[in-house]
């Protein structure tokens, strides 16, 4: 088994294995083509991501600059991804439709050994992030590896997410942490409209 395959079984893999540079690279190109492009070229946006990315679902936005390693990302219907995105996406990272992801923030498959000799050899694992449908992540949430975001839930400007957060729910901090349900209460903006 290849360190690429180990990596995408979630195995202990190398990363500094020479099998890495060429699909970086091509990241790194994805992004570099990406974020060159005038944001009004949306035909020619939308056919990178599709190029790049394992799902891209329709009326997607994604903002430049964004920055991606490998493209293993999917993205549902719907959803915006604000400005200064990055994924290291060793494994899946899966967001759901109707999403709204705020500018600077960060999502992170890759999980490197506390101890450095190991660190020092390139050994890694990488565990899939999912985030549900109709979630939002305000400005600078960054989420780290295996964590799963419910349907519905929101997460506060600036939290850490270390752990699965479950639907429905409004959560911040650093770590963050469930602050209470969203409930019918939250309709402030939907009672507006209907006046």
């Amino acid at each position: 088994m290849t360190d690429l395959e180990k990596m995408a079984a979630g195995e202990l893999y190398c990363g500094f294995n020479s099998d890495f540079v060429s699909p970086l690279e091509r990241g790194q190109d994805f992004c570099f083509r990406y974020n060159c492009l005038p944001p009004s070229n949306k035909d020619d946006k939308r056919l990178i991501l599709e190029e790049f990315l394992l799902k891209v679902g329709n009326r997607v936005i994604v903002n430049g600059p964004m920055h991606i390693d490998l493209g293993y990302v999917e993205i549902g219907d719907n959803t915006i991804i604000n400005f200064n995105f990055i994924a290291l996406d060793e494994a899946v990272i899966s967001i759901g439709s109707h999403c709204f992801i705020g500018p600077n923030c960060s999502i992170y498959t890759v999980i490197h050994s506390l101890c450095y000799e190991d660190r020092n050899l390139g050994l890694m694992t990488a565990k899939p992030v999912s985030i549900g449908d109709n979630c939002w992540l305000c400005g600078n949430v960054n989420v780290l590896p295996g964590v799963t975001i419910g349907e519905g839930s929101v997460i506060g400007a600036g939290s850490l997410v270390t752990k699965d957060i479950p639907a429905g729910v409004l959560a911040y901090g650093n770590p963050c942490r469930i602050i209470r349900p969203i409930t019918d209460d939250d309709h402030q903006f939907l009672e507006g409209i209907n006046k």
